[in-house]
């Protein structure tokens, strides 16, 4: 299950570190998995404050909606 997840994982990163660095680049593999430590700390960040973004965007979009 963790391979899985460290799998996917760099897969995703090596996706977005492509974007930036060549694939047959010396340091690729150093980049990915700088990369992953990246998206995967953002992913803990969202998940962190997930009610407090809520919360702002429900007071941000809530006048955007019409009422009758």
């Amino acid at each position: 299950m963790l391979g899985w997840f460290v799998r996917l994982s760099l897969a995703l990163a090596s996706w977005v570190t492509a974007l930036f660095v060549a694939r047959d680049a010396v340091n690729f593999g150093i980049v990915n998995v700088f990369v992953a430590i990246l998206l995967l700390a953002l992913g803990i960040g969202v998940l962190a404050f997930w009610p407090m973004i809520r919360e702002v965007c429900q007071t941000l979009y809530g006048n955007l909606r019409r009422k009758p």
